[in-house]
């Protein structure tokens, strides 16, 4: 987004986004915190729920967790280590220099993101890390991919907010103002019910929006056809999402 003015898209479900949205790898914090300069300090940028803070604080002494909804904050489960804050992410309440590893989760193309690479550079200390990942459709067999694939693109398609091309193209590198540094591959798995799948495509933004304006469920579009593809109800399938991640070292 270019107008820096908050969009906000999640925080009248954000029960349902805490409860559905899937979590990220042990592995990629680990290595992120091995990157860092140090552990003191760690910032997760429109923590949402604080699925990727609460991974932080496993391995910072301090993590400073912030979103513009307080919807979403208020959802977050409390820990001692994080300090949960309303703020937008281009006006950090955050100390110059003071910070090691900033995080974005699945959140960079809702910033006005030239402001906000500028107020990530000031409050990295030197040295200091910058990670933003983004994750696109999920995979779980060719059947269930190809319902999946048809409710995104054919039914919710044109409800999606226009800052979604962004996850479709993957984020580009970071600007001048960091060192882009290569990274492993990481990815996303679940083990869900095709209830818990049905509920994580209900809180797409798109859905939603459809909702809102059609006043009926898109999601019954797809339930039987979705079903069929699954199998037994109780089946439990593994979900995985690959992640896309930029991470740079601050420079200059």
């Amino acid at each position: 987004m270019s107008s820096g003015q908050f969009k906000d898209h999640f925080s009248t479900q954000s029960d349902q986004y805490r409860r559905y949205r899937p979590g990220y790898p042990a592995a990629l914090f680990d290595y992120l915190a091995g990157i860092s300069p140090a552990r003191e300090l760690a910032w997760d940028c429109a923590t949402g729920t604080g699925q990727a803070a609460r991974e932080l604080a496993r391995l910072f002494n301090n993590v400073v967790a912030s979103d513009a909804s307080a919807q979403q904050i208020a959802q977050a489960e409390s820990d001692e280590r994080i300090d949960y804050r309303v703020m937008p992410a281009e006006q950090p309440t955050l100390a110059v220099q003071s910070v090691d590893l900033i995080t974005v989760a699945q959140a960079l193309h809702w910033f006005d993101q030239a402001r906000f690479y500028t107020a990530a550079w000031e409050v990295l200390k030197p040295d200091g890390m910058l990670a933003v990942w983004s994750y696109h459709l999920l995979s779980v067999n060719p059947s269930i991919d190809k319902v999946v694939k048809h409710f995104y693109h054919d039914i919710v398609g044109a409800y999606w907010p226009p800052e979604r091309t962004l996850i479709e193209q993957g984020y580009r590198a970071l600007p001048k103002l960091f060192q882009n540094i290569m990274t492993p591959e990481f990815a996303m798995q679940s083990q869900w019910s095709v209830a818990d799948l049905l509920g994580y495509l209900g809180t797409w933004s798109a859905s939603r929006y459809y909702q809102a304006e059609l006043h009926a469920d898109p999601l019954d579009l797809i339930r039987k056809e979705l079903l069929q593809a699954w199998g037994d109800s109780d089946t439990i399938r593994i979900i995985h999402w690959p992640l896309r991640i930029q991470v740079g070292k601050k420079a200059g």
